[in-house]
């Protein structure tokens, strides 16, 4: 029987052996043979959680810490030198702890015996039924067991319910979608579930589209010290820590830039942050993000000047970012290819670049690179613990 050693973790998780075979659940300094893991190596670790295996929000619960930060690492570093770029100087990992995530979505669905809310199975649409995860925030937690009991009870017969759940400065935040109302009695069960729950915001579509049900105050997440108005459903990083730890990165090397843009701003995360002793452009799409930031701008003092633009159909052109002593990007997972041309046509001497997806981002470095720009700072980021999701925050120079 010929054994191989693990060598490596592949993108989704998966070990990887010298000869390139992919073997699932193993970790570098595994023995295999073509059966599976016959020998341990010395970064496993007891997974925390009992439904490790099944739910598909974990895939490496069973590595140490240094094969996290590795495998963040490497995921992020490797797609830089997949684009043949050089790299300036790789920052330390950062790694969100455990129970830290503020936001979650979880999918339930009645039963004959009541009712399942949880995670999917990977690669499955079957529901793991949560009854502990070591993932979310406690707060989130909480709430799993009673809005299980009130989908058993008023939950749609047929298909699945979404909840999308958020921390926010007055408490959670539950959006729940195919989720009609039948009837009076599910209304008031609604309001009462909420109210009992104390809610700080219950927001249900019933396939007509999102309608508030509770919101006792209006809602605001607070950022960089700014009271922020926060739509349901808004975008929020996962975490606090890495949230924190990617705005100082963007803080020290914007640099003494006096006026910032900010692209693809979202609520103003970045925005609020680096407008101390400058003036920042939030440029963000979506309309409903976009007046909560530019009301809480004006509230601040106006060194945010918030912008209504599409930057994939519209991007800020060459000339108007020439302007700039700096930006910031922080695009969706497609990455800011159009928004990048012009970046790379303008004469801007400094970029940041904010990602959650390391290859349209590495696609996107290469553009810059060819244009002139260094890739000098470079930060992996796992702030999704325990999953092959992965995000970095960097920095070019001309």
């Amino acid at each position: 029987m010929t054994l191989e050693h693990i060598v490596r973790l592949a993108a989704k998780g998966d070990g990887v052996t010298e000869e390139g075979r992919h073997v699932r659940r193993s970790l570098p300094g595994d023995r295999v043979d073509e059966n599976g893991i016959v020998e341990h190596g010395p970064h496993h670790v007891e997974p925390p959680c009992r439904h490790f295996g099944a739910c598909g929000g974990c895939h490496l619960q069973h590595a140490d810490e240094e094969t996290l930060s590795a495998f963040v690492h490497d995921r992020v570093v490797n797609a830089a030198k997949g684009q043949g770029l050089e790299i300036g100087e790789v920052l330390p990992v950062h790694l969100s702890p455990p129970r830290s995530r503020r936001r979650a979505t979880l999918h339930g669905m009645r039963t004959q015996k009541g009712a399942v809310l949880g995670y999917r199975e990977a690669g499955s649409h079957r529901i793991v039924d949560l009854s502990e995860c070591h993932v979310i925030d406690p707060g989130l937690l909480e709430l799993v067991a009673p809005l299980r009991s009130f989908i058993a009870e008023h939950g749609p017969g047929k298909g699945a319910v979404d909840a999308q759940l958020s921390l926010c400065d007055q408490g959670l935040d539950a959006a729940l979608t195919n989720f009609p109302l039948e009837g009076l009695a599910a209304i008031e069960a609604a309001l009462d579930f909420a109210r009992e729950r104390k809610l700080a915001r219950l927001t249900i579509d019933q396939n007509f589209g999102p309608e508030t049900v509770w919101e006792p105050e209006p809602v605001t997440v607070t950022l960089s010290g700014i009271p922020v108005s926060m739509p349901s459903g808004a975008f929020l990083q996962a975490t606090r820590d890495a949230e924190a730890r990617m705005i100082d990165d963007a803080h020290d090397w914007v640099g003494d830039a006096g006026i910032v843009a900010d692209l693809f701003s979202g609520l103003g995360t970045f925005a609020f942050a680096l407008r101390k002793g400058r003036k920042v452009l939030a440029a963000e799409a979506d309309q409903a993000a976009h007046l909560a930031c530019k009301a809480a701008a004006l509230r601040a003092g106006g060194s945010v000047h918030a912008m209504h633009r599409d930057l994939f159909r519209n991007p800020l052109q060459a000339d108007e970012l020439s302007r700039f002593g700096a930006a910031l990007l922080d695009p969706p997972r497609a990455g800011a290819k159009a928004q990048v041309s012009e970046i790379a046509a303008s004469t801007l001497p400094r970029v940041v670049y904010v990602s959650c997806n390391p290859s349209s981002w590495a696609r996107d470095a290469a553009q810059l690179v060819e244009a002139g720009f260094r890739l000098t700072r470079l930060r992996p980021v796992g702030q999704f613990r325990w999953s092959t999701h992965v995000e970095l925050v960097s920095l070019f120079e001309r």
